[in-house]
Formats: structure tokens, sequence, C-alpha cells
């Protein structure tokens, strides 16, 4: 990535403790480009109404760029129509939708959902009170020595009591891509639908969901250059269908009575209430950013950063490494011998370095991996070998500085 694009990012020129920033975070929320911002400052300035109710001017603009951002999320991930786009506030949201408005009306006592122990915990909890709640059973699948998944270990698990697989498509913590095509193809012949967290993939790499055959997908505008407060959720239109939704109010109504109510048709019959208007917009603009570029730019210049980090900490004596070293997305999680990931994060953040530090919402994985915490590097677009060389020659000081 040449120096123009960084320079779409204001952010970054700043300094931190005297230090230019390198920020290594992405993993957590990346930056926003100028056009983001810009986009999000001209609908307040000049477009701010209530979507699809007003017939006034500024009504009909704000309706027109909140559609026009759908349009935008159905195009990116290759969904067949907007119908199948619902807006939430992120894949936390999106995630909790499936669970408490699909699964609970889907499962019974008995019935098995199977995940992986690297999940998020935005990807588990929902599932574990779904399961108190239906009397439901959780199954997990065996990770590879590396962190990876198998699909032969997969088939272990699913059986045709299964009716909920769900799995990150990138492992936040690993950095692995998992075979979700090929798993939402198991899941199907056992008549299961597949669930994917999508957080850590859409930012990175191109992404088909018709081409997966996934049955829903979760994603998260702020991990992919737009705001925070604004996600989706991808479903099938009929599964979609067949849900009731889970908030109600104004907006996502056919007819009210005093008894009574009907809903709209999709997608607006789970967008309850005023939505988050300027955060579509924000996210409509970083799309447009991102695909200015081309995804698999992206991919291929994440690529390299991550072979060049996994390189370059390999030769840090006491360094341990999780995960698989070859690795196509933009992450490397370590510990530093004994020092403890946070004191790692807080030296390094003296020398104006940003990285993440902690259990990474992936309590069972950490436990998996026998380490109660662990340091993440995460690069994206905007990041450089010199961000990398940075990384290493401060880490390279804490070691010695931890002697």
């Amino acid at each position: 990535m040449n120096n123009a694009i960084r320079e779409q990012f204001p952010i970054l020129k700043q300094e931190i403790n005297g230090h230019l920033l390198v920020y290594l975070d992405s993993a957590a929320t990346s930056q926003k480009p100028l056009s983001v911002i810009e986009a999000m400052r001209h609908y307040y300035e000049y477009d701010n109404a209530n979507v699809h109710r007003g017939v006034h001017t500024l009504g009909s603009r704000a309706t027109d760029a909140y559609e026009g951002a759908r349009e935008k999320v159905a195009k990116f991930i290759h969904a067949k129509s907007t119908k199948e786009i619902i807006f939430t506030r992120g894949t936390t949201t999106a995630l909790n939708l499936v669970a408490s408005s699909y699964a609970r009306s889907i499962l019974a006592e008995g019935d098995e959902i199977v995940l992986t122990p690297m999940e998020h915990h935005s990807n588990l909890i929902p599932w574990q009170q779904v399961a108190k709640a239906t009397g439901a059973v959780l199954k997990y699948v065996k990770l590879q020595e590396d962190g990876s998944v198998t699909l032969s270990e997969v088939e272990k698990v699913v059986t045709d009591k299964t009716k909920i697989v769900a799995m990150a498509y990138v492992s936040n913590v690993m950095g692995v891509i998992n075979p979700v095509k090929e798993i939402a193809a198991l899941a199907h012949r056992h008549g299961a639908v597949m669930v994917v967290d999508g957080a850590q993939s859409t930012p990175h790499m191109k992404v088909d969901v018709q081409d997966l055959d996934c049955d829903f997908y979760a994603l998260s505008g702020h991990k992919m250059c737009g705001p925070t407060g604004i996600g989706a959720l991808y479903g099938k239109k009929e599964l979609l269908e067949s849900m009731e939704p889970t908030e109600f109010g104004g907006e996502m109504i056919d007819d009210v009575g005093l008894y009574e109510s009907t809903w709209k048709e999709l997608p607006w019959k789970f967008e309850g209430g005023t939505p988050i208007i300027a955060g579509a917009v924000g996210l409509g603009a970083a799309i447009d950013f991102l695909e200015s570029i081309g995804m698999d730019a992206i991919e291929a210049h994440e690529h390299e950063l991550a072979a060049y980090a996994v390189s370059r900490l390999s030769e840090i004596e006491g360094l341990k490494l999780y995960g698989p070293r070859e690795r196509k997305v933009g992450l490397v999680t370590f510990n530093l011998g004994d020092v403890h990931p946070h004191d790692v994060a807080t030296v390094l953040d003296a020398s104006g370095i940003a990285i993440r530090a902690g259990h990474h919402c992936c309590q069972p994985l950490m436990r998996w991996l026998a380490a109660s915490s662990t340091a993440r590097a995460s690069f994206y677009l905007y990041n450089t070998k010199e961000d990398v060389d940075r990384l290493i020659s401060a880490l390279i000081q804490t070691k010695e500085y931890f002697g």
C-alpha cells in the first residue's frame, strides 16, 4: 500500500508519547478514512432527518442514503437481495438476533449446536443461553495443534441431531481462516444451518455469501473502516421471513391495533425505532473506500505484512507465537517470555505503538492455549513493514527492560 492511502487516515499523523503513532489494533477496531468522516459530517450538516416517514426533501435524502448503504452492503458480500440485509449495531447484535429469534423457535431438548473453542464470546454466549432455554446441547469441534479447524474433525461432531453450526470465518486470536464453505455443505447434508461470524473476515478478504452458501452471516462496520455502532446481519430470505422480530415499536410495524399488530416485510420488520442512519451512511462510504482500493489488494498486502511479522517475531528469543506460522490474515498473537501482556502493551505504548493485550473475548481459547492472556498485533491496509520494524525494536527493548 502506498503513502497516499495512509494519508487518508488523519489519526495516524499524531504523536503518542513523543513518537509517531503505530496503530496495530485494527482487529479491535479499524481507523477511519477522511471519506467516511466527511460522509457522516455531510449527512448531519445537510441531510439529517428520520427515514421512511417524511415526504419532505430532507427525509427523502436521508432515506435514499440509508437504503443506498444497504444496497452497498448487499453488493459487497454478494447477497441476492437487499431484503436479506438487516442493519444492526454490529456482529454481536446480529448473532444475538439469530440466536434469540431463529434458534429459540426451532430448537428442542436434545438438539445440537456445534461450535469451536476459538469462538469470540459474541458467538458463544448467545448459544449458551439458547441451550439453557431450550435444552439443546453444545458440542465443540476439536482444534488442531496450530489452532486450526479441519473438515474431518467437524465431521466427527456434526450429526443428524445438529440444528446449528456456528463458527468464525477468521479467528480474532489465531488468524486462521476456517473452511466455512465446506462446513456449510456438511451442515446442510445433516439438515443444519450455518451461522458465520464475519467480524474478522469482511474487512480483509472478498466475501461471497452465495458461494459460501451460509445461512446467516454477521459483520461489523467499525472493523472495516466504518463507524462504530453499525453492522449487518445477512440471512437467507426464507429463513428471515420465518423469524419473529425481537424488538418492537415504530418503523417495524405494518398495522397496529389495540390487541394485535402485524409486521412490515423484510428487512424492516427487524429494524424497530429510528435506525442508525449516520452509521449506515458511514458504512456505505467505508465500502466505497475499500472497493476503490480492491479487496484482493488489501488481502495481498496483509498476507505480506503477516509473513514479514511472523519472520521478524521468530527472531526474538523467548517469544512464543500462537497459531499457524503460515497465514493470510494480518494478525499475530504472542507472549514475550514471562512478561505479562499488559506490561508489554504498556511499554510499547510509551513508544507510540498500540497493540491489544488480554484474553481478546476468547477465554475458552486462552485456556486451550494454556495462557491467561496474550499480546496481539493486528495489521490493516494503512500499516507498513516499517510499523512491524518499530514493533520488533520496541519488543526487544521491552525484553531487555524486564531482564
